[in-house]
């Protein structure tokens, strides 16, 4: 049983590194255009699972109609250098998940670089009136099937190579009259592509002063909380994953104290409360997509010096450059006078903390045995990247969860 929990902690913590990258446009290992492009061949998939498991776009979460809850997560694509087919003249082909919005803007950039004159077609997007196969992604807006406008067959295969670099999760070489391309779901546990802050967002050092979160270094003393609520400063560890300069759409979260609101990722875990406690026993920890007006998040009180309760006024997205993923000791970090969970992906703050402890404890013996001051001048500086220890532990997470059909969802059954 406690080797199951150490196997299904580091799954977690494969997930909750944002191993993926912190922007919609990354993917695990950036991809590197190649010099000369490798076209795919007819019926070649890449990567080279089922499109359905987590190393490709993930399960089927159903379908999406105009009435259900869930539209609100399909976003319309008007951009001009892309040709929707339209046949059914309702805009549908036009709408699509934000994430392959993002990989289909992309690529459409790719085709007009690659053919001067010849624009991206797409001749299917979202699917409304069940043409497609059951479960197919095409009902939940994460799929499309393209051409390029001049429709000459002969440039398919490297069209699909193009799909591929622009960041599609899954690309088929379908059909003879198409590419078939589709990506993670923006909710689900296999898509999620990590939680980041802007590197604009500032916390709240030891001596009082503010510093950007794109501007800590290993050894900083951030304020925090620990498990009964209580404030405290902790250590900050390392960026799990960090990119300076690409710009992305973030969720601003404004309390009705306008001074207080946090900008993050939908991935990343904020605390919600129920009632006027802060200690973090009795707070949900919920995706930053899930939280509502109305609810109650934890905030930062320097009047007082104390955590306190406050009511969520407003919600809405805005381009920030810069995603920047914090780890700190305690597992927490008071963002923008918000007090945030530094974990995403897992729906569990404490799970994910637990599949950390690793990292906490290398932390605390190199501290021990080599008495390093962090907070010098010279003090470690991280990269833009992914931490190595989140990309190993994303390999073993895949690899778990799709030969041994490990579903994430089930996790906490398995751990029990």
């Amino acid at each position: 049983m406690l080797l199951t929990k150490f196997v299904v902690g580091f799954i977690c913590l494969s997930l909750v590194s944002s191993v993926m990258g912190c922007g919609p446009g990354r993917g695990y290992g950036r991809r590197r255009h190649p010099k000369k492009l490798l076209p795919l061949t007819y019926k070649q998939y890449i990567p080279n699972v089922a499109e359905k498991t987590l190393g490709a776009s993930g399960r089927y979460e159903g379908k999406i109609t105009r009435n259900s809850e869930r539209f609100k997560e399909l976003t319309p694509n008007y951009n001009t250098d892309i040709i929707f087919k339209d046949e059914e003249n309702t805009g549908a082909d036009r709408l699509m998940t934000q994430r392959c919005k993002d990989k289909l803007n992309s690529l459409a950039i790719s085709v007009m670089n690659q053919w001067p004159g010849i624009k991206l077609r797409v001749t299917e997007g979202w699917d409304e009136d069940g043409h497609h196969s059951m479960e197919s992604l095409h009902y939940e807006g994460r799929a499309v099937d393209i051409t390029t406008s001049d429709r000459d067959k002969s440039k398919y295969g490297t069209l699909s190579r193009l799909a591929v670099e622009a960041g599609f999760d899954w690309v088929h070489y379908e059909s003879k009259a198409h590419i078939h391309c589709s990506v993670k779901a923006e909710n689900s546990v296999a898509a999620k592509s990590g939680g980041c802050f802007p590197g604009s967002a500032s916390v709240t050092l030891q001596d009082g002063s503010r510093k950007s979160v794109k501007d800590l270094k290993v050894g900083d003393k951030v304020l925090a909380a620990n498990t009964e609520g209580e404030l405290v400063y902790t250590d900050f560890i390392m960026f799990i994953d960090q990119d300076s300069t690409t710009r992305r759409m973030f969720y601003v979260i404004e309390t009705k104290e306008a001074t207080q609101k946090i900008t993050l990722t939908a991935a990343h875990l904020l605390f919600v409360v129920s009632n006027s406690t802060t200690d973090l026993h009795t707070m949900s920890a919920v995706y930053a997509s899930k939280v509502k007006p109305g609810q109650k998040l934890v905030v930062f009180d320097d009047s007082h010096n104390q955590l306190k309760s406050v009511t969520v006024e407003r919600i809405y997205m805005k381009e920030y450059e810069g995603s920047f993923a914090p780890v700190t000791v305690q597992g927490t970090v008071v963002v923008d006078q918000v007090l945030a969970s530094c974990y995403a992906v897992i729906e569990d703050h404490n799970l994910a903390h637990w599949a950390l402890a690793p990292v906490r404890f290398s932390y605390w013996l190199s501290s021990l045995l080599f008495a390093k001051d962090y907070t010098e001048p010279n003090a470690t500086v991280h990269k833009d990247g992914v931490h190595w220890y989140s990309k190993i532990l994303y390999q073993l997470g895949t690899w778990l969860l799709d030969t041994h059909s490990i579903h994430p969802l089930g996790m906490s059954i398995i751990s029990s």
